[in-house]
């Protein structure tokens, strides 16, 4: 890990500065209640001559991260391929659904699983539309902690009985995303009890910056000019943005790549609030969307991805339901089956939402995540696209 050790790093508010130490299994400040950011580490981004002879994992990257590899938690994530992207091979993919567990969610999981260990909790409790749960489950089952997952009555079954045959236990809650995370953060506030947020905990965040950090190493150095990442919660757009910022704070990379965020159009309350120049996600009621990982109506880290993409030059992009199914039917032709909000992302660029003009230099123009696989959902009616 960075210069830091585990002992010296606090979790600081973002709103009012107080600091919690890690041993207090805070997830919110105690004062203000704002989110928390990680304080007192200090990446270093490994040369790329060193960071070659290491496995490939994302734990090559261990110098940029805030604690050390769990050998017996680890299941070899990280360093998924690069494609290039149907009938457009100046475009590239990412499949991160290659990841374990089934999705780019491991990044970030195996971090807290590590610290829930480290620190001793009997008890991990998440909450999520799928993917980040059965992450988490996955982990807390290699560390041999408890785990407990509150879902969304309308989860995809296939995601629900990923998260029971981690022997997780899973609460389907009633209502909206939003009333899931009410539940699970009541049942947090419990005594002894880890509350592994992948929204919440700044841990998860240092795990997805791992995203970028490979981008890094599989373009020989360089990063694409736009980096089209899907936005619900937004851990992957502020994930990846850290690794930029380290990278670019470690002058490996000259500039920051535009950040092109997307959302479903009937759940796009940070794509509102960007348009408009607000600084805060606007108040919306969503709408039911087949993008079921997206779909977040109240984001709690709102301000920081509109923040962070404003920061990169970039821009906040919507799809509607039938751009997606589309995008998926496209993806899985080419032999890429992904779960439905895996496809947002295509799904913006074949809509032409997204410049793609060559590059100069001839560098990649821009890159996208394959997020979730096509196993853990319900898929949509094929598109005759």
């Amino acid at each position: 890990m960075g210069a830091a050790g585990l002992e010296d790093l606090t979790l600081r508010c973002a709103a009012c500065g107080r600091e919690h130490g890690l041993d207090e299994l805070a997830w919110r400040c105690a004062g203000c209640g704002g989110v928390l950011d990680l304080a007192g580490f200090s990446p270093a981004v490994p040369p790329l001559s060193v960071i070659a002879r290491r496995r490939p994992t994302l734990w090559r990257y261990a110098e940029a991260l805030p604690i050390d590899e769990p050998a017996d938690i680890s299941l070899g994530e990280g360093m998924t391929p690069l494609v290039s992207a149907p009938d457009d091979p100046g475009l590239l993919l990412k499949v991160d659904y290659l990841m374990p567990s089934g999705s780019f969610k491991d990044r970030g999981a195996v971090l807290l699983a590590a610290l829930a260990r480290q620190l001793g909790v009997p008890r991990m409790v998440a909450d999520s539309s799928g993917n980040a749960g059965s992450a988490v489950a996955a982990y807390a089952a290699r560390a041999g902690i408890a785990c407990e997952v509150y879902v969304p009555a309308a989860t995809s079954a296939g995601k629900v009985a990923q998260l029971r045959a981690y022997g997780a236990a899973v609460r389907q809650i009633p209502g909206s995303r939003e009333d899931t995370a009410a539940a699970a953060a009541e049942a947090a506030d419990q005594p002894g009890t880890f509350y592994a947020s992948h929204v919440y905990h700044p841990f998860f965040l240092q795990g997805m910056k791992t995203y970028a950090f490979e981008l890094w190493e599989q373009l020989g150095g360089r990063l694409p000019a736009t980096l089209v990442l899907p936005v619900g919660n937004g851990t992957l757009v502020l994930g990846a943005y850290l690794g930029c910022r380290d990278l670019l704070d470690q002058g490996v990379i000259s500039r920051m790549p535009r950040i092109v965020a997307v959302q479903a159009a009937g759940c796009a309350p940070l794509a509102r609030a960007f348009s408009v120049g607000e600084a805060a996600p606007a108040e919306i009621v969503g709408e039911p969307t087949i993008a079921e990982g997206i779909a977040i109506a109240r984001p709690a880290r709102g301000a920081q991805i509109l923040a962070a993409v404003r920061d990169s030059g970039g821009t906040i992009a919507t799809v509607t339901d039938e751009q997606v199914i589309a995008a998926h039917s496209a993806l899985a032709r080419a032999g890429l089956y992904v779960e439905p909000t895996a496809a947002a992302c295509w799904a913006a660029l074949r809509a032409g939402l997204i410049d793609t003009s060559p590059r100069p230099d001839g560098g990649p123009v821009a890159i996208a995540p394959l997020c979730g696989s096509g196993l853990k959902a319900k898929p949509p009616a094929v598109s005759p696209d």
